[in-house]
């Protein structure tokens, strides 16, 4: 079994059925995620007998990175391979003293939202818990003495659709004898799964949240997102607001400007009416070029023109720059590969 697919709380009931000490549990997760000791022989304030046991019964998973790429702009994207030929993507993303790194918990995805190319395959099947925790461990091993400041679940695959491994994940970075991230700087994005949203609530992990809106009406978001045919426009506002109102977390919306489809001065104002009440931010974000889909970004005027009805409407927004273009490590240019196709990518 590898131990990184474990939490805390599992490890220390499994050690104390085994007939050891329960609090091994803590002085495990430290050397692994604190001192980045991966080999039970070394860890000393456990006992020998029980790091024998451990060495037999588990073991620590060793992510390859196939490529890596960087781009213009600074941001750098890593090619993961896993262990059944399948391989994602993970993305560092430097913006003055914040380093975000955006992490996969799918190989490919289900969801097929006709502007994202993570879907272009299919969906092949959800990440291990330990497979999502190294792509931060790893990373952040390579790029010191940099560190990882922020974590955002946007990469390859809906984190909601992978709820549980989802939470393990975050429960061991925010685990005060693991990684110890601060619960503000790890943001989970979905394109909006009520029932799941729900169960975040219930958890009370009090992460950030970001919802995939892309449209103002539910025709036009049914149409580049066939979730809205499951789970309406109308469910995903009510429960981010009962999201940002149990948190006390803003939710932040993303909305990627389409040429001649949602980017005009009334699907601004129907986009304020719809969030109207609601604490949050929308996060703009101009559509990036793929050969996969039919659309293109507007033009600079027609941005302008969105971004002054929001603010007529006074809503608060930011306006995303493209970011890792040149490697395709854009927002919605991340994908599954198969490991044999990796020569040519």
């Amino acid at each position: 079994m590898d131990i990184k697919d474990y939490t805390l709380e599992e490890i220390g009931q499994f050690l104390k059925e085994k007939g050891y000490p329960e609090f091994y549990s803590k002085q495990i997760f430290c050397w692994v995620y604190k001192k980045r000791v991966e080999d039970f022989t070394l860890m000393t304030d456990i006992s020998k007998e029980a790091r024998i046991f451990l060495k037999d019964f588990f073991y620590f998973s060793k992510p390859k990175i196939l490529k890596r790429f960087i781009s213009k702009d600074g941001t750098e994207k890593f090619l993961f391979s896993l262990d059944d030929k399948n391989a994602i993507e993970s993305v560092v993303i430097p913006e003055g003293k914040r380093l975000t790194l955006c992490i996969s918990t799918q190989a490919g995805c289900r969801f097929g939202c006709r502007f994202c190319v993570s879907g272009i395959g299919g969906f092949k099947r959800n990440l291990k818990v330990s497979e999502i925790v190294n792509q931060f461990l790893t990373i952040n091993d390579i790029i010191k003495p940099r560190i990882i400041t922020n974590i955002v679940f946007m990469g390859i695959g809906e984190p909601l659709d992978n709820f549980d491994n989802l939470v393990k994940s975050i429960e061991i970075l925010l685990s005060p004898y693991g990684v110890y991230f601060g619960k503000k700087r790890i943001c989970i994005s979905t394109c909006g799964i009520p029932p799941r949203i729900r169960e975040l609530i219930s958890l009370n992990l009090r992460v950030r949240l970001s919802i995939s809106l892309h449209a103002s009406c539910e025709e036009k978001r049914s149409l580049i997102m066939p979730v809205n045919k499951k789970y309406p426009l109308s469910e995903v506002i009510k429960v981010s607001k009962e999201y940002a109102k149990r948190t006390n977390f803003p939710v932040t919306f993303e909305y990627i400007l389409i040429k001649d489809f949602n980017c005009s001065k009334e699907d601004a104002f129907k986009l304020a009416h719809l969030i109207r009440g609601i604490n949050c931010k929308v996060n703009i974000i101009p559509y990036n070029f793929s050969p996969y889909f039919k659309w293109h970004s507007p033009s600079i005027y027609d941005i302008n023109k969105f971004r002054e009805a929001l603010k007529k409407k006074r809503i608060f927004f930011t306006f995303r720059k493209s970011r890792g273009q040149d490697i395709e490590a854009a927002c919605g240019q991340l994908r599954w590969v198969n490991i044999n196709e990796t020569e040519t990518k």
